[in-house]
């Protein structure tokens, strides 16, 4: 096999490969005897026809298949032997089968270097989950409203029971537990934030395009389903797809980058996944919460020195 990799530009490679004459003829020559198993010809029975007269009357079908099997396997094969970091399937083009040979070009997108900068010990502020008196006399503001309509109703004892509470007093401490989850749930999400943005100030990258639009197409699609199930007419999603476009543009490539960033950081600490069920991405994140330099939220530290 012969392999020749040009550089298209700092994210792009150009594979041009050559598969030699003995390799295409026996893969041509399995092809032909799968092919012989079950062709029919008239006047002879399944596999008893001439090789001569299958490849008259299936040598394109053939030649077809010998394309299909060895393309993949010797581009894999080139990519690993040049070591190339592939970021995705190659665009396949210029093929060529000719004299006994297959050459075809393969142009591919390659993982950019990251140089990370410093991800341990980032420093992180998680705020507290306590729910203020504050915070839940709103909740029940809203509650007030959303179940009165237009006429306020009067959240009490009465009104809690018909929501399968026994009393006012056992409803607040229910809403307050789930409200605190709520917030727990978001300051965890804000604490990775933090990280990200951290992360993302720090690392030196290019972006692959070819990813960027891959993530552009995931979000697209994803709010589209949304919509659907929420019940928005096509011609409503369809007005504000360019409006999602612009939206979600800078959101995808962020998406990319972070991933990039915890990639490598994944092949410096040698983190890996060892089931379908983990996610890689995740575990990074576990890792650099565990490394992370976390402080105290501002209003947790006023309420120590009040006490």
């Amino acid at each position: 096999m012969k392999i020749a990799v040009k550089k298209v530009d700092a994210l792009k490679r150009e594979l041009s490969f050559e598969i030699p004459k003995d390799r295409v003829a026996a893969a041509h020559a399995e092809v032909m005897g799968e092919i012989t198993k079950v062709a029919k010809v008239k006047g002879f029975r399944p596999g008893k026809a001439p090789r001569q007269m299958i490849e008259s009357q299936h040598g394109a079908l053939a030649r077809e298949e010998v394309i299909k099997k060895l393309i993949p396997e010797v581009y894999h094969e080139g990519i690993k032997q040049e070591k190339i970091d592939a970021l995705d399937l190659p665009e396949i083009h210029d093929v060529e089968y000719k004299d006994g040979l297959i050459r075809f070009k393969a142009h591919v997108d390659i993982k950019p270097e990251v140089k990370l900068g410093n991800y341990k010990g980032i420093k992180v502020t998680r705020k507290s989950s306590k729910v203020t008196d504050e915070e839940l006399d709103k909740t029940l503001e809203y509650f007030k409203k959303a179940q009165g309509g237009e006429k306020e109703v009067a959240v009490d004892d009465a009104f809690v029971k018909s929501l399968g509470y026994p009393s006012l007093a056992e409803f607040k401490q229910s809403l307050t537990r789930q409200m605190e989850m709520d917030k727990d749930r978001q300051n965890r999400i804000d604490v990775e934030n933090q990280l990200v943005d951290a992360l993302i100030k720090d690392a030196k990258l290019a972006v692959p395009e070819s990813l960027v639009k891959r993530q552009l197409e995931h979000r697209m699609h994803d709010m589209q389903h949304r919509m659907k199930d929420q019940g928005m007419p096509e011609t409503e999603i369809k007005k504000r797809e360019e409006e999602m476009r612009k939206e979600f543009e800078k959101t995808a490539e962020k998406d990319v980058k972070v991933y990039l960033i915890l990639d490598a950081i994944a092949k410096a600490e040698g983190i890996h996944t060892h089931s379908e069920n983990e996610s890689l991405p995740a575990k990074v994140m576990a890792f650099l919460l565990k490394e992370a330099s976390w402080e105290e939220a501002k209003e947790e530290k006023e309420v120590k020195k009040a006490k």
